[in-house]
C-alpha cells in the first residue's frame, strides 16, 4: 500500500495497491462516499457495492484514476505511449486481470491483425481513427470485443479489428455509427449506420487467409465465412441488412486473386472490402448497397 503516482480529486484521500502479481487497485474517499477499482480480485466485503464505469462517476475521479492507470501501463509497456488514443480506448483491457499480455500482444507481435505491416504502422492506423472520437461513448463495448483471456486467440482479436476498419469506412463516409445493435429476433448487429433520415444496419465479418484455415485458396475462405453468417445471424433477421466483409486479413497476393474473381458472398447487399494501415481501402459490391462508400476508397469496379 502506498500513496498513489498523481495527486487525487479535491477533497479525497486515496491509496493505490500494488500487489505481487501485478495486479492493481486504487481507493479514493472522502467522509460521503468512496472508490475502489483495478484489476484486483475484488475484496468480499465490496461485492454488494454499487458499480460504475468511467463515463458515469465524476469527471475528476475518472480522469485522476485513468491518469495513474494510463501511466503504469507505460511504465510497462513503453512503445504504447507514442499512442495515446489507443492507449486510452483500449485501457479497460490492456489493463485487464487476465487479458492484459495478450491484448498488448496482439498489437506488439501481430500488428492488430493486419498482414505484411509493421506494429508501427498498425498502431498509427487505429491511433488516427481513435482520435476522431468517433467511438469514445461506445468505449467499454467495442475494447471488451478483443476479450480479456490469459490465451491469444487471434482469431477473435483480428475479428474485432475487422468492426473497427468497418467503423471507420463508414465514419470516413460521414455515416454516424453505433455499435450493437438489438434487433427483434434476439440477436444483436454490429453497427447502424446513420446519414440522412434512415439508418442502415450492417453486419462485419472478418474472414481467414487460407494459411490459417482449411478453405484451400483466398475465395474459398470469403465464401465460407459469409456463409456462417448468412447462415444464422443474417437469415434469422430476415433481410434488411448490408453484409461487411473485411478482408484486410488477406496478403497483397490473396487480395487480387479475389478482387479478379469477385465472388458472391450469398448475400445481398453486400460489401467486400480490404483496408491497409496506409489508410487505402479497396472493395467491391453485391447486390444494392444503400450507402455511399466512396470516401477515400478505391472500388473495383
Amino acid at each position: 500500500m502506498s500513496t498513489p503516482w498523481y495527486r487525487p480529486p479535491d477533497g479525497y484521500d486515496a491509496r493505490r495497491f500494488d500487489v505481487d502479481n501485478g495486479d492493481t487497485a486504487l481507493l479514493a474517499w472522502n467522509d460521503s462516499e468512496a472508490y475502489w477499482l483495478g484489476n484486483t480480485e475484488t475484496p468480499s466485503t465490496l461485492w454488494r457495492t454499487d458499480k460504475y464505469g468511467f463515463s458515469e462517476v465524476p469527471e475528476a475521479m475518472a480522469t485522476w484514476a485513468e491518469r495513474e492507470l494510463l501511466a503504469e501501463l507505460y511504465e510497462q509497456t513503453p512503445w504504447l505511449e507514442a499512442y495515446p488514443n489507443l492507449s486510452w480506448f483500449f485501457l479497460p483491457v490492456f489493463l485487464s486481470k487476465d487479458g492484459r499480455e495478450t491484448t498488448r500482444r496482439f498489437f506488439d507481435e501481430h500488428a492488430a491483425g493486419f498482414p505484411d505491416a509493421t506494429r508501427e504502422d498498425a498502431l498509427s492506423f487505429f491511433e488516427e481513427f481513435l482520435g476522431t472520437g468517433v467511438l469514445d461513448d461506445y468505449r467499454e463495448v467495442m475494447a471488451g470485443k478483443l476479450g480479456t483471456s490469459e490465451r491469444l486467440d487471434l482469431t477473435r482479436m483480428t475479428a474485432a479489428m475487422g468492426e473497427f476498419n468497418a467503423a471507420r469506412i463508414l465514419s470516413e463516409a460521414g455515416y454516424e455509427v453505433t455499435p450493437e445493435i438489438a434487433v427483434t429476433t434476439g440477436h444483436s448487429l454490429d453497427f447502424r449506420a446513420d446519414g440522412g433520415d434512415d439508418g442502415t444496419l450492417v453486419e462485419v465479418t472478418r474472414p481467414l487467409p487460407p494459411t490459417k484455415r482449411a478453405a484451400d485458396t483466398a475465395v474459398a475462405a470469403v465464401r465460407e465465412t459469409a456463409k456462417t453468417k448468412t447462415d444464422g445471424q443474417l437469415e434469422a433477421h430476415g433481410g434488411g441488412v448490408v453484409l461487411f466483409v473485411d478482408c484486410s486479413s488477406f496478403a497483397d497476393d490473396e487480395w487480387r486473386r479475389i478482387r479478379a474473381e469477385r465472388p458472391d458472398v450469398r448475400h445481398r447487399p453486400a460489401v467486400v472490402f480490404r483496408v491497409r494501415p496506409s489508410g487505402r481501402v479497396e472493395w467491391y459490391e453485391k447486390g444494392t448497397v444503400p450507402l455511399d462508400l466512396n470516401a477515400k476508397a478505391a472500388n473495383v469496379d
